[in-house]
């Protein structure tokens, strides 16, 4: 017997995954492709799109291929906010940029300040410029890409190109467009036909929808899925992430463990800091405020090529046996400068109290405690500004191993729900396609499996290192971005 299915395609920093799910929430099949970034350079991050559309095809035809589901609604989402620019006939003219750990754009964001006012730019997109703005990035292929520039004319994103190849539809969501700062006017949800014109005067601005509402159907039979059927028009990864454990509510607090740590905050009433994004929520009448760490998961990575491969069971075992302080290591996670709340694209990484004696499991669970030290450092930023947070839900792949969870929220002194379904954002897409033709609430999809509280044993010992790892930052900043400058230098070919 055929069952009815909606489909969730997500394309991530490191892997596209995909879902299919039945009514009701229950995951049928999961596929998951991995893939690399291309870094052609120091502080450029950059994917090519047609890897987006092959990956979403190979899913999409992985999960279908038994013929037992009719696949009724499609829901897509991706990292971001990208800058992939393509011509009127939507062909791109060169590998999409990435979102902020991309750091390119450094002298852009100074220009760009001087030219329309850094003040006024914060007051009325509720961001500063930073790396994850994507006006600099647009600005900077104006300036050094000036041909691209010339025959630049639509702006996509990893989820509206997957639209676009589907629908024919050039479209994006507010969420998006609200990170495409200087572009997007925060106030009134609106594009600023001023200062958009002013960065890329050529470009066409999509027409704005709500991640969750119908941007088409599909034209034609694609790897299993029919002409005919409905398609989200989707948002920035994170955001659908928070949908998928039904974290979009007022005080609600996201924290998402993968390659990136990322936090969203729903809040009742706009709320803007320099220290953070200002930006539309995920569902109408929302508004957030969001963090983004640089690197996490990817520094594990790194951690675990550099010392052999071990298994991560195995790395987590060992920075288990090492407990609380990691027999007195303190790691900054800046491995690829920073996001909020520093917002330094030339921080980098450091390394404090290395003797002989230490272990791998030792260097590792310092590495765990740095990113939740920066987790709290992006709760303190949240708070100063009035925030309320009610309730924190943890999401993404970190959340598995548990000790991830744990050494967060001891580090915070913040309980965290774990939802019963933490497979992420290619999760909330199915969910805000299956709005699309059915009535659902995610709490029915995705009930809390757990709630991980903190342990008062060791909450002196992080407070401690805590205000180590503050001091930390100030204390070594000149070296490292003198570190950052001559890895410019190094990068071409010695030349200043």
């Amino acid at each position: 017997m055929r069952r009815r299915g909606y489909l969730g395609v997500d394309i991530g920093t490191s892997s596209s995954k995909g879902v299919l799910v039945e009514p009701g929430g229950r995951i049928l099949r999961t596929a998951v492709r991995e893939h690399t970034v291309d870094r052609p350079a120091p502080g450029h991050v950059e994917m090519d799109a047609e890897i987006w559309w092959r990956e979403f095809t190979e899913l999409a035809g992985e999960l279908t291929a038994p013929g037992d589901v009719d696949v009724v609604a499609v829901g897509v989402s991706g990292m971001g906010p990208c800058v992939l620019v393509t011509d009127g006939e939507g062909t791109p003219l060169r590998p999409a940029i990435l979102y902020g750990i991309d750091t390119r754009a450094g002298a852009q964001i100074a220009a760009l300040n001087a030219e329309l006012g850094a003040e006024e730019i914060f007051a009325r997109c509720g961001s500063t410029l930073s790396s994850q703005a994507v006006g600099p990035k647009l600005r900077w292929i104006a300036e050094t890409e000036p041909d691209v520039h010339a025959r630049a004319r639509r702006l996509f994103m990893p989820s509206s190109w997957l639209v676009y190849r589907l629908t024919g539809e050039y479209v994006l969501d507010y969420h998006s467009a609200s990170q495409c700062t200087p572009l997007f006017d925060t106030i009134d949800g609106v594009w600023y036909e001023p200062w958009a014109r002013h960065v890329s005067p050529e470009l066409e601005l999509p027409p704005l929808r709500w991640p969750g509402e119908a941007a088409g159907v599909t034209t034609r039979e694609v790897a299993g899925i029919p002409a005919g059927v409905p398609v989200i028009t989707g948002t920035i990864d994170a955001w659908s992430e928070a949908v998928s454990v039904d974290a979009q509510n007022p005080g609600d607090l996201m924290v998402m463990y993968g390659t990136t740590m990322f936090l969203i905050n729903t809040v009742r009433e706009r709320l803007t800091t320099p220290a953070m994004w200002a930006t539309m929520g995920a569902v109408p009448g929302t508004r957030n405020l969001a963090g983004g760490m640089a690197t996490s998961g990817a520094i594990t990575a790194w951690l675990r090529d550099l010392t052999g491969g071990p298994d991560y069971p195995t790395m987590l075992a060992e920075a288990r046996d090492s407990g609380p302080g990691a027999n007195g290591l303190l790691v900054l996670p800046y491995f690829a400068g920073e996001r909020t709340p520093i917002f330094d694209p030339d921080a980098r990484g450091v390394v404090a109290g290395l003797t002989l004696s230490h272990t791998r499991g030792d260097l590792y669970r310092a590495v765990l405690e740095a990113t939740a030290f920066g987790v709290r450092h992006n709760i303190e930023a949240l708070r100063e500004v009035g925030s309320e947070i009610s309730r924190v839900v943890a999401v993404g792949g970190g959340t598995r191993g548990e000790l991830w969870t744990q050494i967060v929220t001891d580090v915070t002194g913040m309980a965290q729900v774990v939802p019963s379904v933490t497979i992420g954002a290619s999760y909330g897409a199915a969910f805000l396609a299956a709005g699309l033709v059915d009535d659902v609430r995610m709490a029915d999809w995705n009930p809390p499996a757990r709630v991980c509280e903190p342990n008062p044993e060791v909450r002196a010992t992080y407070d401690a290192l805590y205000e180590q790892y503050r001091a930390l930052y100030p204390a070594s900043r000149d070296v490292q971005h003198a570190l950052a400058a001559q890895q410019r230098i190094l990068s071409r070919g010695g030349k200043s």
